[in-house]
């Protein structure tokens, strides 16, 4: 199947590495152009950026401080002129114990819920209205977690239940903003061998990672992007609303 992008402007958040890497890639094979974004990887996101071609561009903003990511999607609507597709990629995964300080505790799910809900919102409500305001079609694509539905380990319920925030949202504004031609999808990951779950690894091992897993080894960025990819076309419009699982059947439901 060809899937032509040609004209299309993607934000793609959390794009310097991982899940994000494959997806601009694939994006810009199908000939998209795509705003990288990165916090902290400078030089990956850029060097990214310039092999993508398209006139792909970085765009640098930290999604942990609250007035980021509104600014972030002014910006990259100002420099390339319209985005027509969101893809909400970036997250964090950090460990803390149910017996850490209550202080602890509370600045890692306050962290967790900016990073991984809070300003994934604002940037769903930023292109709602630049979708609105251009009287255009958009799509939004949301990347959540199979930990939506069957929850996380003590140590990573933050971001369980961000992602569960991150699947309602998204099936809101495919209800809300369907006839003013705003789609929206949750895709639903399993564990991703990624550097966001080194640390899962490093505390559990692979193997225990790969013991819920129908398949041989495990889920690659690479098996993602080919699904954003294909929703970003259009040919799954009238899927809307849905929540796309891949998790090689860790969590069937």
């Amino acid at each position: 199947m060809y899937i032509n992008l040609s004209g299309l402007n993607i934000l793609v958040t959390g794009a310097s590495k991982g899940i994000g890497k494959a997806i601009s890639t694939k994006l810009a094979e199908a000939g998209a152009t795509v705003a990288v974004h990165y916090n902290q990887n400078v030089r990956e996101a850029e060097n990214l950026a310039h092999i993508l071609g398209n006139e792909s561009k970085a765009f640098q903003a930290d999604l942990s401080l609250p007035d980021e990511a509104g600014k972030l999607f002014e910006r990259v609507s100002l420099e390339m002129g319209s985005i027509e597709i969101l893809i909400n990629n970036a997250a964090i995964a950090k460990s803390v114990d149910i017996k850490a300080p209550e202080e602890e505790w509370i600045k890692n799910w306050e962290e967790t819920m900016m990073v991984n809900l809070t300003s994934a919102a604002v940037l769903c409500k930023k292109a709602i209205e630049h979708f609105i305001q251009r009287k255009a079609s958009g799509r939004i694509v949301n990347i959540c977690s199979r930990a939506a539905f069957r929850g996380d380990t003590q140590e990573y319920m933050s971001y369980a239940a961000s992602k569960a925030g991150l699947i309602s949202l998204t099936s809101s504004i495919a209800r809300a903003f369907g006839k003013q031609g705003i789609k929206a999808f949750s895709v639903a990951p399993g564990f991703v061998r990624t550097d966001m779950a080194q640390e899962f690894m490093n505390q559990y091992g692979e193997e225990h990672a790969k013991e819920d897993i129908a398949l041989e080894r495990l889920t690659e960025p690479k098996d993602i992007a080919p699904l954003i990819t294909f929703i970003a076309s259009g040919m799954a419009d009238h899927a809307t609303g849905a929540t796309f699982d891949v998790n090689a059947a860790s969590y069937v439901h």
